[in-house]
Protein backbone atom coordinates (compact mmCIF):
# COMPACT_ATOMS: atom_id res chain seq x y z
CA UNK A 1 0.00 0.00 0.00
CA UNK A 2 1.46 3.50 -0.91
CA UNK A 3 1.23 6.23 1.35
CA UNK A 4 1.53 6.65 4.64
CA UNK A 5 0.26 4.78 7.46
CA UNK A 6 -1.31 7.35 10.26
CA UNK A 7 -0.73 6.62 13.71
CA UNK A 8 -4.08 6.57 16.13
CA UNK A 9 -5.41 10.20 16.36
CA UNK A 10 -8.36 12.18 15.06
CA UNK A 11 -7.43 13.94 11.85
CA UNK A 12 -9.08 17.18 9.44
CA UNK A 13 -9.58 17.56 6.57
CA UNK A 14 -6.10 18.94 5.82
CA UNK A 15 -3.77 16.50 7.55
CA UNK A 16 -5.04 13.33 4.87
CA UNK A 17 -3.70 12.86 1.52
CA UNK A 18 -4.43 10.30 -1.15
CA UNK A 19 -2.72 6.96 -0.02
CA UNK A 20 -2.96 7.26 3.40
CA UNK A 21 -4.09 4.36 5.19
CA UNK A 22 -5.03 2.54 8.04
CA UNK A 23 -6.64 -0.85 10.04
CA UNK A 24 -9.73 -0.96 11.89
CA UNK A 25 -9.75 -3.59 14.52
CA UNK A 26 -11.85 -6.67 14.19
CA UNK A 27 -15.64 -7.79 14.98
CA UNK A 28 -17.08 -11.50 15.26
CA UNK A 29 -20.22 -11.22 13.78
CA UNK A 30 -22.95 -13.05 16.05
CA UNK A 31 -26.26 -14.93 15.30
CA UNK A 32 -27.96 -12.16 17.57
CA UNK A 33 -26.43 -9.92 14.94
CA UNK A 34 -27.94 -11.58 12.29
CA UNK A 35 -31.01 -12.28 13.62
CA UNK A 36 -30.73 -8.49 15.01
CA UNK A 37 -30.47 -6.96 11.63
CA UNK A 38 -33.18 -9.42 9.78
CA UNK A 39 -35.69 -7.92 12.21
CA UNK A 40 -34.43 -4.22 12.01
CA UNK A 41 -34.13 -4.35 7.99
CA UNK A 42 -37.18 -6.66 7.10
CA UNK A 43 -34.93 -8.86 5.36
CA UNK A 44 -35.90 -12.44 6.80
CA UNK A 45 -34.62 -13.77 3.29
CA UNK A 46 -34.22 -17.65 3.78
CA UNK A 47 -30.67 -17.93 2.84
CA UNK A 48 -30.20 -15.71 6.57
CA UNK A 49 -32.52 -17.08 8.54
CA UNK A 50 -32.79 -20.47 7.60
CA UNK A 51 -29.71 -23.05 7.93
CA UNK A 52 -31.26 -25.82 5.76
CA UNK A 53 -32.03 -23.42 3.08
CA UNK A 54 -28.83 -22.12 2.99
CA UNK A 55 -26.85 -25.63 2.85
CA UNK A 56 -28.88 -26.12 -0.08
CA UNK A 57 -27.59 -23.45 -1.85
CA UNK A 58 -24.18 -24.61 -0.92
CA UNK A 59 -23.38 -22.63 1.80
CA UNK A 60 -22.34 -24.41 5.25
CA UNK A 61 -24.99 -22.36 7.08
CA UNK A 62 -26.90 -19.26 7.25
CA UNK A 63 -25.32 -15.70 5.75
CA UNK A 64 -24.83 -12.36 7.29
CA UNK A 65 -26.76 -9.90 5.15
CA UNK A 66 -24.14 -8.15 3.01
CA UNK A 67 -25.72 -4.82 4.61
CA UNK A 68 -25.14 -6.12 8.21
CA UNK A 69 -21.69 -6.35 7.17
CA UNK A 70 -21.17 -3.02 5.65
CA UNK A 71 -22.88 -1.56 8.97
CA UNK A 72 -20.33 -2.97 10.78
CA UNK A 73 -17.67 -1.75 8.93
CA UNK A 74 -19.17 1.77 8.79
CA UNK A 75 -18.80 1.26 12.59
CA UNK A 76 -15.31 -0.03 12.66
CA UNK A 77 -14.39 3.21 10.90
CA UNK A 78 -15.80 5.22 13.28
CA UNK A 79 -14.41 3.81 16.52
CA UNK A 80 -10.57 3.03 14.73
CA UNK A 81 -7.63 4.55 16.18
CA UNK A 82 -7.14 6.57 13.30
CA UNK A 83 -10.29 8.77 12.24
CA UNK A 84 -11.27 11.53 9.79
CA UNK A 85 -13.12 14.25 11.69
CA UNK A 86 -16.21 13.67 9.62
CA UNK A 87 -19.74 15.54 9.32
CA UNK A 88 -21.78 12.55 7.53
CA UNK A 89 -21.27 9.98 5.11
CA UNK A 90 -22.31 11.31 1.38
CA UNK A 91 -22.82 7.61 -0.23
CA UNK A 92 -21.56 4.44 -0.82
CA UNK A 93 -19.92 2.08 -3.64
CA UNK A 94 -20.21 -1.15 -2.36
CA UNK A 95 -19.38 -4.74 -3.56
CA UNK A 96 -20.15 -7.88 -1.69
CA UNK A 97 -17.36 -10.29 -2.71
CA UNK A 98 -17.92 -13.45 -0.35
CA UNK A 99 -20.07 -15.00 2.12
CA UNK A 100 -19.87 -13.93 6.47
CA UNK A 101 -21.26 -16.21 8.61
CA UNK A 102 -21.95 -16.24 12.38
CA UNK A 103 -18.58 -16.53 14.25
CA UNK A 104 -16.30 -14.83 11.14
CA UNK A 105 -14.51 -12.08 12.27
CA UNK A 106 -14.49 -9.09 10.12
CA UNK A 107 -12.12 -6.09 9.78
CA UNK A 108 -10.92 -3.67 7.13
CA UNK A 109 -8.00 -1.90 6.03
CA UNK A 110 -9.27 1.75 4.62
CA UNK A 111 -7.49 3.92 2.69
CA UNK A 112 -7.60 7.81 1.41
CA UNK A 113 -9.23 7.55 -2.11
CA UNK A 114 -8.90 11.29 -3.00
CA UNK A 115 -10.34 14.50 -1.78
CA UNK A 116 -11.64 18.09 -2.80
CA UNK A 117 -12.55 21.22 -1.24
CA UNK A 118 -16.86 21.38 -1.58
CA UNK A 119 -17.92 23.82 -4.46
CA UNK A 120 -18.28 26.40 -1.25
CA UNK A 121 -14.92 26.11 0.40
CA UNK A 122 -16.17 25.29 3.75
CA UNK A 123 -15.62 21.75 3.84
CA UNK A 124 -14.01 18.83 2.67
CA UNK A 125 -14.60 15.85 0.50
CA UNK A 126 -12.81 13.03 1.08
CA UNK A 127 -13.27 9.56 -0.87
CA UNK A 128 -11.98 6.21 1.32
CA UNK A 129 -11.25 2.88 0.02
CA UNK A 130 -11.87 -0.35 1.57
CA UNK A 131 -11.13 -4.32 1.71
CA UNK A 132 -12.51 -5.72 4.21
CA UNK A 133 -11.63 -9.59 4.82
CA UNK A 134 -12.24 -12.06 7.62
CA UNK A 135 -9.85 -13.62 9.96
CA UNK A 136 -8.49 -15.95 6.75
CA UNK A 137 -7.66 -12.68 5.21
CA UNK A 138 -10.07 -13.39 2.17
CA UNK A 139 -11.61 -10.24 1.04
CA UNK A 140 -15.52 -10.17 1.62
CA UNK A 141 -16.19 -6.79 0.92
CA UNK A 142 -14.88 -3.88 -1.21
CA UNK A 143 -15.70 -0.39 -2.19
CA UNK A 144 -15.78 3.44 -1.32
CA UNK A 145 -17.44 5.79 0.92
CA UNK A 146 -17.55 9.57 0.28
CA UNK A 147 -17.68 11.33 3.59
CA UNK A 148 -17.95 15.50 4.14
CA UNK A 149 -14.87 16.25 6.45
CA UNK A 150 -14.42 19.41 8.87
CA UNK A 151 -12.03 21.56 7.99
CA UNK A 152 -9.39 22.92 10.90
CA UNK A 153 -11.12 25.87 13.26
CA UNK A 154 -9.04 29.17 11.90
CA UNK A 155 -6.60 29.93 15.07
Amino acid sequence: MSGRPLSPGEYWYEDVEPGDHWRTGGMVVTESHIVAFAGLSGDFFDVHMDDAFARSQGFPGRVAHGLLGLALVDGLKNRAPARILAVASLGWNWRFQGPVFAGDRISAAISVHSKRLTSAGDRGVVTLDFNVTKQDDVVVQSGQTILLARLRPAS
